[in-house]
């Protein structure tokens, strides 16, 4: 069995002194995948780096106190690619995989564009690129699974207020079509809508810090794991974790009946 965790950690300091660490050595993880560290190395503990039995692989913005993926696990890799090769997003740090002799795992993390037009810009920029890339990567013939923040809610299931976000980025009908084709036309699976395909408010991974998004489960699932298709039909179950809240983002676990 392969458990692989993905979780925005809205900084990873702050998840530390909310008990991140400590929960996720509970779940004896083969993979934790974290985005949005806003953190450098400078700023990393030893614990933090490498929490026993883990060692940590990590992927960091160039500006302090933004971005920065990374990938937690116990299995030492073959190899790691940080990056896309494409200078002005990988200064961002949104990207790295761990690469293995059956499978590579990704942590990535698009970016929002919520904060304005040149974000969004910025997005599809990304978004175009990394079409790309998947395409790349399921032409290889591999086992993969991409874990991370997409910042897009595919269907209306995907979304509390579907209505109102019509024209708000992360639903944006040029987004949704995006990861269609990601889905459609390059064959990779949304793992978690796989084993769900009905589930609505109970798949949100993400809640606005606004209001009482999180009283009220107005949320967003954006938090995916997109897989191979044979690796995805090892899939054998599911948690989203919301008892404990590390970040405006609760983590996804998926277990894989699927050996290294």
């Amino acid at each position: 069995m392969l458990r692989v965790i993905s979780a925005n950690l809205n900084g990873i300091r702050s998840a530390n002194n909310k008990g991140f660490f400590e929960w996720m050595a509970e779940q004896k993880p083969d993979f934790v995948c974290v985005q949005e560290l806003k953190a450098q190395e400078a700023n990393l503990s030893e614990a933090m780096m490498a929490p026993a039995p883990c060692k940590g692989y990590f992927h960091y913005a160039e500006k302090k106190g933004y971005s920065g993926v990374g990938i937690y696990t116990p299995h030492e890799p073959e190899s790691v690619v940080v990056g896309l090769g494409v200078p002005e997003i990988d200064a961002e740090g949104r990207y790295i995989e761990l690469v293995y002799p059956k499978l590579s795992v990704v942590s990535v993390y698009l970016p929002s564009g919520s904060s304005g037009d040149h974000r969004q810009t910025a997005k599809y920029h990304f978004m175009e690129h990394f079409f790309a890339h998947l395409a790349d990567l399921i032409a290889r013939g591999r086992e993969v699974v991409i874990c991370g923040d997409w910042n897009i809610a595919h269907t209306e299931a995907d979304i509390k207020n579907w209505k109102g976000n019509l024209k708000n980025s992360g639903f944006l009908p040029e987004e949704r079509a995006w990861l269609t084709r990601v889905l459609d036309e390059l064959q990779w699976v949304d793992v978690y809508r796989k084993l769900h395909p009905e589930a609505t408010g109970e798949g949100y991974t993400w809640w606005s810090n606004r209001g009482q998004a999180w009283a009220k489960n107005v949320g967003w699932r954006i938090d995916y794991h997109l897989a191979s298709c044979a690796l995805a039909e090892t899939a054998r179950q599911a948690a989203i974790y919301k008892d404990q809240r590390f970040s405006d983002h609760a983590p996804l676990t998926i277990d894989y009946d699927f050996s290294l």
